[in-house]
């Protein structure tokens, strides 16, 4: 296969990204480790700070990716590797991942998914709710196409005989592609910190205490209980509380920065669940906010004006006490420093952002800064470049940010890799290379 340009990553910079390029007349090859298209924008209630809908920005994306001429789209497909040849050109190694069906032949008519008899966890609703062993990733995924999971799979052959038109393939196996391109560029995104990473937090252990990202498909129209539930007993929560730098500004966890987006997405969260829950006590647990961008301070102010209660403090620990309630042991950084303690029904972790992917481990010259991110030494004049010629990058992938940032770095970056295309494989008329 070969094409212009290689985008790695299909969330919201790399969905961008891609567009402008084929907007440019070139060709793209898109390629995208889940299922679906969309990243982690797509499973997110709403964005501040106009609290417009996350899916409606997403999903227009997502289909004019999906259907533009340009753009080869390949999902569940990882990168094995990337070396760059003699001529300055790019040959990617890729190896895509078996759905069990044959995409050629689905209708995506979920019948499949109707008649499988196994539940499993669902991995688009970060453990909250469940889903069949063989189903649709999340109801506007794309391409719509089903996903069998082989180590859940009972092999009772419902799906098979329940297919009308076929495409059920138990045999299918990984295959490996290979793609040659003029320019390569990243937009792997992040990933949160792990939700266990602070022991005395109690994540992954007290089912009551939750990451931003789980907390996010509770306020979404679409989540995984229909309206704000606590996940141990399906209880309206009463009291809640977010817990801010539970996995940034630590040097113990190896996240000394700061992610940036945290202090907004809570403040985002409260805000919503204030809407919710109206008559819930809403805490958060802060050692600063950090509200850096346009419209962002008002936003803050906002929420105060709403009564949701911010509490300068460092929270020690977290415990469950009776009825599955939590107590935080909290000490305050204004007024008097003696420790107490808060109880609440929710916790809500503000979890940091980490590299989704290393790009050092391939056969190129890729480097990461000390953060773990793509490096960038052009930067803040050229903040596409990377220490590769030839390789961009843009989103997350260089550090943390939010979506306005991310989706502007795509387009910055979309024009530098243009020029490079522009030199080494010009347009001619008609819009052919």
């Amino acid at each position: 296969m070969k094409a212009h340009t290689l985008v790695i990553g299909a969330g919201i910079a790399g969905l961008q990204a891609a567009l402008d390029l084929a907007e440019q007349g070139r060709q793209v090859v898109l390629v995208e480790k889940n299922p679906s298209i969309g990243g982690r924008m797509i499973s997110l209630s709403k964005v501040y700070p106009t609290l417009d809908c996350a899916s409606c920005i997403t999903t227009p994306r997502m289909a004019s990716v999906a259907h533009h001429p340009l753009i080869h789209t390949l999902t569940y497909t990882e990168v094995l590797g990337v070396a760059k040849n003699e001529d300055g050109t790019f040959r990617a190694h890729l190896r895509k991942k078996p759905r069990y069906i044959e995409e050629d032949k689905c209708i995506g008519c979920k019948r499949c998914e109707e008649v499988c008899p196994v539940y499993i966890r669902d991995d688009f609703e970060h453990q909250l709710g469940a889903k069949k062993a063989i189903s649709i990733p999340f109801t506007n995924a794309i391409p719509q196409f089903p996903v069998l999971e082989p180590q859940s799979c009972t092999w009772c052959g419902a799906c098979a005989n329940a297919c009308p038109v076929d495409c059920i393939d138990f045999t299918q196996e990984s295959r490996d592609l290979f793609v040659e391109v003029d320019a390569v560029l990243l937009a792997t995104g992040f990933q949160l910190t792990p939700i266990d990473a602070k022991a005395q937090y109690g994540g992954g252990k007290l089912r009551n205490v939750i990451s931003s990202l789980q907390g996010e498909r509770l306020l979404a129209p679409h989540g995984p209980y229909g309206r704000v539930l606590r996940p141990s007993d399906g209880k309206v929560p009463d009291s809640i509380a977010f817990v801010q730098c539970a996995g940034s500004r630590d040097a113990s966890l190896g996240v000394p920065y700061c992610s940036r987006v945290c202090c907004m997405y809570a403040i985002k969260q409260a805000m919503l669940l204030s809407g919710s829950l109206p008559t819930a006590d809403i805490t958060i647990y802060y050692m600063d906010i950090r509200a850096f961008g346009k419209g962002y301070e008002a936003f803050y102010q906002n929420a105060k004006a709403m009564g949701i209660n911010f509490v300068k403090a460092k929270v020690g620990r977290i415990r469950e006490i009776e009825d599955g309630n939590l107590a935080l042991r909290i000490e305050r950084q204004e007024g008097t420093a003696q420790p107490e303690e808060a109880q609440h029904d929710l916790v809500i972790l503000s979890l940091g952002l980490t590299p989704q992917w290393n790009p050092g481990q391939l056969a190129w010259e890729v480097k990461t800064a000390s953060d773990g991110f793509v490096a960038t030494p052009g930067a803040p004049l050229d903040p596409a470049a990377t220490t590769q010629d030839g390789v961009f990058a843009c989103g997350t992938a260089t550090g943390p940010k939010d979506i306005v940032d991310s989706i502007m770095e795509a387009g910055n970056a979309a024009t530098e890799v243009g020029k490079r295309l522009e030199i080494r494989a010009p347009m001619v008329p008609g819009g052919a290379s």
